[in-house]
């Protein structure tokens, strides 16, 4: 059994965030499973120490990881994966029996502690994307992978 965790700072998503991600959780079953853990952001306001936060929010993300996880951060600098390499990472994680979680920083990212301490860094895009957006994009991303793994037509 392969579980995605998808670590993610911000929460109370709009209801089409919710409703979409919620929509992918629910057609994987069987040997995957993906669950969203998300870290309430720390308010950032006109005079906000950036760096303290981003300490702050690299400790929450960290501890939330689940124990035996191995630690992807995605970061717009990352190694860019097609479809079918990201769908060969989890068959290996299938295969290994390991526990993956996909980490998403705040609105500055994830700190270079994070993107250091982590196995792999993977890129969604090189674009800049919001938080929303970037949560489907990962669920969907998520799905689609096991669609292919499983043999489904959706990857078509």
């Amino acid at each position: 059994m392969l579980n995605i965790y998808l670590v993610v700072i911000g929460e109370k998503m709009p209801s089409w965030v919710v409703e979409g991600v919620a929509e992918y959780q629910k057609r994987i079953r069987g040997r995957m499973t993906m669950k969203v853990i998300e870290i309430p952001a720390i308010k950032r306001g006109k005079n906000a120490d950036l760096g303290r936060i981003a300490v702050e929010e690299d400790q929450r993300l960290l501890a939330a990881v689940p124990k035996q996880c191995e630690i992807i951060a995605l970061d717009r600098k990352g190694k860019a994966l097609s479809t079918r390499q990201m769908a060969d990472r989890f068959e290996v994680g299938l295969q290994n029996g390991e526990q993956l979680a996909l980490l998403v920083g705040g609105p500055e990212g994830l700190s270079p502690r994070i993107l250091q301490q982590s196995k792999e860094t993977w890129s969604l895009s090189a674009l800049t994307f919001a938080h929303p957006v970037v949560r489907i994009m990962l669920a969907e991303q998520v799905y689609r992978c096991y669609s292919v793994l499983e043999g489904l037509p959706y990857h078509r």
